[in-house]
């Protein structure tokens, strides 16, 4: 008789939950912007989500313990005067994040330590260089403060963000919009997607293509017959890969081996609500305990829902083979360093008695002199050699008007609270006429 011969593997019983109502984020206004970004990103602190806002763009960024209905004052990111249409946490510095947006810039933020108390509108550094829209930003993985984004003007540009310099420009290498670009593993490589249906693998450093127009698959799966956008996350530690179809309802997840036929499908995780966008956490920031290896954030059109992924065991021992040592927030190489052309591979951290996130230092941008225009250098030349060596203590009569300075402060930023409020209810209202 013939028997059919399963093939053995410990991701076989991956098992996809969502997790209850009082365990997600509701009343949230996801945005409706017309980007095939995932409008959201995670890490151990924070889960960040970019919404509807008016007068410019916003994200929320909410501590993950911040379950539930979410005030519609609460605080958000607000700097960028056009939608928002991607962000990215830094993986060296749990709260840096770093946005691209219509307005044609992108901006990096520094998230207070227990998040935000007050609407946060003044970024640590805005990065200018696109002519268009910036639809994608990403984080080197290895060297610390370099930041890729392209753009709608089909340009990418590398940043030195300690410096706030374009230190790298990758023009007329794709004719069309750039849909998707990632770095490789130790941040050598970069690979973009194009709307002329090419997948390219640049070396950014020498500013040339080394692969381009892979001519035949490896592998080919059919999925379904939706024109839904796929949003891939790739699990280097576990070699899975998850599909989750933007506008679908479905996580589709693959392990990739060696040996041929390469891809094989595992199992389909499906609930009833499409998903708008969805957040990957970074292994750092599973439940060991629980034998979780995945865990999403799926959001909907007023809530954001985490669902997440484990292989049932019966042991409570820690699983050495679900979890081999990860990226830690370490970074390997300084950015000068990259830029000089070095590599340097992920520095990595064993899970085994769980992940404590570390203290983590403030992002600090040393723009050069051409950028800050020597202002601070033409102030000290005003002050006379008696004034410099007066103690640096303010005066009585300085501290005054620097207490005066920021109650005017504290009263225009309720003024702007106070008309965002209004002007979000006068179109609740304007929305209800139309009707």
């Amino acid at each position: 008789m013939f028997r059919r011969v399963v093939r053995a593997s410990k991701f076989r019983h991956v098992f996809g939950q969502a997790l209850k109502n009082d365990q997600c984020y509701d009343d949230i206004r996801v945005s409706r912007v017309t980007w095939d970004s995932s409008f959201c990103a995670v890490n151990p602190k924070f889960v960040a989500i970019i919404i509807e806002a008016s007068g410019g763009g916003a994200f929320l960024v909410l501590p993950l313990l911040k379950t539930g209905r979410i005030d519609k004052a609460y605080p958000t990111v607000c700097g960028h005067t056009g939608p928002v249409l991607d962000i990215d946490w830094c993986p060296h510095n749990d709260h840096v994040i770093a946005s691209g947006s219509e307005d044609c810039t992108v901006m990096v933020w520094q998230i207070p330590e227990n998040g935000l108390v007050t609407p946060l509108a003044e970024p640590v550094v805005v990065l200018e260089g696109h002519s268009k829209r910036v639809g994608i930003v990403t984080w080197h993985p290895t060297a610390r403060n370099v930041l890729m984004s392209a753009g709608c003007d089909n340009l990418i540009i590398i940043w030195n963000v300690g410096t706030g310099e374009a230190m790298i420009q990758l023009e007329d290498m794709h004719p069309d919009v750039i849909f998707s670009a990632c770095w490789s593993r130790n941040g050598a490589l970069i690979c973009t997607a194009c709307k002329d249906k090419n997948i390219r693998v640049i070396d950014p450093r020498k500013e040339k293509i080394v692969a381009k127009s892979m001519e035949e698959p490896i592998s080919v799966h059919e999925l379904d017959t939706s024109n839904g956008v796929l949003l891939p996350f790739y699990d280097a530690d576990t070699n899975i890969v998850y599909l989750c179809g933007k506008g679908d309802s479905s996580i589709r997840y693959f392990e990739i081996t060696d040996e041929a036929p390469f891809v094989h499908y595992l199992n389909t995780f499906s609930s009833k609500e499409p998903q708008r966008g969805m957040g990957y956490m970074p292994k750092r920031g599973l439940d060991v305990n629980k034998c979780e290896i995945a865990r999403f954030y799926k959001l909907h059109e007023r809530k954001c829902e985490p669902i997440i992924m484990t292989v049932p065991r019966k042991s409570d021992l820690f699983q050495d083979d679900l979890y081999p040592d990860t990226a830690g927030p370490d970074c390997a190489i300084e950015a000068e360093d990259w830029f000089d052309g070095k590599n340097g591979e992920p520095i990595l951290i064993s899970l085994k008695n769980g992940y404590v996130p570390g203290k983590n230092r403030d992002l600090k941008v040393v723009k050069k002199s051409n950028v800050l225009e020597g202002k601070p250098a033409k102030k000290a030349a005003n002050t006379s050699p008696a004034e410099s060596k007066t103690s640096p203590h303010p005066s009585i009569q300085n501290e005054g008007k620097l207490e005066e300075l920021l109650r005017e402060v504290k009263s225009l930023r309720d003024l702007v609270t106070l008309q965002d409020r209004r002007i979000a209810k006068l179109e609740d209202q304007m929305s209800k006429v139309a009707i």
